[in-house]
C-alpha cells in the first residue's frame, strides 16, 4: 500500500510556574515545522524570543511566525484579546515579517472583550485572596466560556449576532459588577452594550483569519506535515494540576492541548517539557525553593527575571525536582528542555531540592494543595558549580564538566531524557542534546 505517513504533532509545555522559555524553544523547533498552533491561553502570557538580532515579545501571536512561511495558529481553547493580536500582527509587519496568509484564528476561540478587563481588576480588589493576576481579563472571559455566555470569534463575523451576543455579556457583567460594589455606569467603558473594544475596528480583518484549526491541523498531519502545538504559562499554574487557587483559569498541561485545537489525543506524537536550570515564579503562591533575599535578587539580575506581559519582578529559586517529576508524569512527557543554563556560570554550588519534607515526614511527591506546599521544608542535594562561561557551547562536549554532572542530574531526577539546553538568548545558542 502507497501513500503518505501521517505527519508528526509535538506538543510544548511549561513545566514549573510559566516563564521557562517555551518561545525560544518553540522558535528552534519551528525551523522543522510547517504549522504552530497556540492552544490555550491568552494575552497574560508573553514569550520573548530573540532571533536575527532582534528581540520580539509575542503575547497572542505563536512564537514560529518568526520563521518565514509558517502556518501560525490560535486553537479554540485560546482567549483571543483582538487589539493585541492585530497590534502584534502590525508590529510584525512594520519590523519586515508580513504575516498575510500565514495566521489564523479558530472561529470557536473566545474573545477577551473591554468589560473583561474591568471584572478582572475589580475582582482583584475586593477579592479576599489575592491571586496576583495580570488584569487582561482572562480568568472573566474563561468565567464567560464556561458560563455558556462568552461571546466567540465566529459569533463577530455578524454584526448582528455581535451586538447581541456582546449585550448579553455585558449585561452579566453589570450584574457581577453591582455584587462587587462597583457602580458599572462608572466602570465600564463608554456604550459598553455596543462596545466591541478593539474588536471592533478590527471586524473586516477578523474575517480575514478565521478557520477551522482542527481541520487545517489534520489536514497538515494527513499529509505528512509537522506539527507544533505551543502551551502557554506552566503545569504548576494548570487549572487543575497546579498550585490551586494560585494558577490560570486555563489548562496549561500536554493533555488540554488537542482539545484546544480540536484534534484527537492519539494525533500526538511527543511531548516536549521546557524547564529552567533553575525555577521562577510570578504573582502570588508557594515556590517552596525561594532564594533568600540577597540569592533573589542575584540570580534576578543575571537571568533579567521580569515578567515579558506585566513587567513584575519574578521571584527565584533552585531547580525543584520535586516539580519536575510530577510535570514529567502528568504531561507524559517524552523529552525535555532546559533553559538558561548560563545564568548559574558564576555560582560556586548549585542547590536541587529533590525531596520536600512535611511535618516531619520526607516525600518526593508533589502536593495536591496548596496549603500544604507553603509549608514543605524542600531537602536539598549540592553539587559543584563550574564558574565558567556556557554562552558559547554548541555541543555537549563544550560544556564544563560540572555543567554536565548538573544537567543529568536533572534529567536522572526528572526521569525524561534532554533533548535541548539554552545557554543565551540568541536562537543559536541552543546545544541538541545527543
Amino acid at each position: 500500500m502507497s501513500g503518505t505517513s501521517p505527519g508528526k504533532c509535538t506538543v510544548v509545555v511549561g513545566c514549573q510556574w510559566g516563564d521557562e522559555g517555551k518561545g525560544k524553544v518553540v522558535d528552534v523547533l519551528a525551523a522543522d515545522a510547517d504549522v504552530v498552533a497556540r492552544y490555550q491561553g491568552g494575552a497574560n502570557a508573553g514569550h520573548t524570543v530573540h532571533a536575527e538580532g532582534h528581540e520580539f515579545v509575542l503575547h497572542q501571536i505563536p512564537s514560529g511566525i518568526l520563521h518565514p512561511g509558517k502556518r501560525c495558529l490560535l486553537g479554540n481553547g485560546v482567549v483571543v484579546d483582538l487589539g493585541q493580536f492585530f497590534a502584534e500582527y502590525d508590529n510584525l509587519a512594520e519590523r519586515g515579517l508580513d504575516p498575510r496568509g500565514r495566521l489564523g484564528v479558530s472561529a470557536r476561540a473566545h474573545v477577551v472583550l473591554p468589560h473583561h478587563k474591568v471584572l478582572d481588576e475589580e475582582t482583584e480588589r475586593v477579592g479576599g485572596r489575592k491571586i496576583g493576576t495580570t488584569g487582561r481579563g482572562i480568568g472573566p472571559a474563561y468565567e464567560d466560556k464556561a458560563g455558556r455566555r462568552g461571546v466567540r470569534v465566529g459569533d463577530l463575523l455578524d454584526s448582528r449576532r455581535a451586538l447581541k451576543a456582546v449585550a448579553a455579556s455585558v449585561e452579566w457583567a453589570r450584574s457581577r459588577l453591582r455584587v462587587l460594589g462597583a457602580d458599572p455606569d462608572l466602570a465600564l467603558p463608554g456604550d459598553a452594550t455596543l462596545d466591541l473594544g478593539d474588536a471592533g475596528a478590527n471586524l473586516e480583518r477578523l474575517a480575514e483569519v478565521a478557520t477551522d484549526v482542527g481541520a487545517e491541523i489534520a489536514d497538515a498531519l494527513a499529509a505528512g506535515r509537522e506539527v507544533l502545538l505551543e502551551g502557554a504559562q506552566g503545569t504548576a499554574l494548570d487549572v487543575d494540576h497546579g498550585t490551586y487557587p494560585f494558577v490560570t483559569s486555563s489548562s496549561t498541561t500536554a493533555g488540554a492541548a488537542a482539545a484546544g485545537v480540536g484534534i484527537g489525543p492519539t494525533t500526538i506524537s511527543a511531548v516536549t517539557g521546557v524547564v529552567k536550570a533553575y525555577t521562577t515564579r510570578v504573582g502570588n503562591g508557594p515556590l517552596p525553593t525561594a532564594f533568600d533575599e540577597k540569592m533573589d535578587a542575584r540570580v534576578r539580575r543575571l537571568g533579567a527575571e521580569f515578567g515579558a506581559t506585566t513587567g513584575r519582578p519574578r521571584r527565584c529559586g533552585w531547580f525543584d525536582a520535586v516539580l519536575a517529576r510530577y510535570s514529567a508524569r502528568v504531561n507524559g512527557l517524552t523529552g525535555i528542555a532546559v533553559t538558561k543554563l548560563d545564568v548559574l556560570d558564576t555560582l560556586p554550588e548549585i542547590e536541587v531540592a529533590t525531596a520536600y519534607r512535611l511535618d516531619g515526614e520526607s516525600s518526593s511527591a508533589f502536593p495536591p494543595v496548596a496549603a500544604d506546599l507553603e509549608r514543605v521544608e524542600p531537602v536539598y542535594e549540592t553539587l559543584p558549580g563550574w564558574q565558567s562561561p556556557t554562552s558559547n557551547a554548541r555541543r555537549k562536549t563544550d560544556l564544563p564538566p560540572n555543567a554536565r554532572a548538573y544537567l543529568d542530574r536533572i534529567e536522572e531526577l526528572a526521569g525524561a531524557p534532554i533533548l535541548m539546553v539554552s545557554v543565551g538568548t540568541r536562537r543559536s545558542q541552543v546545544i541538541h542534546w545527543e
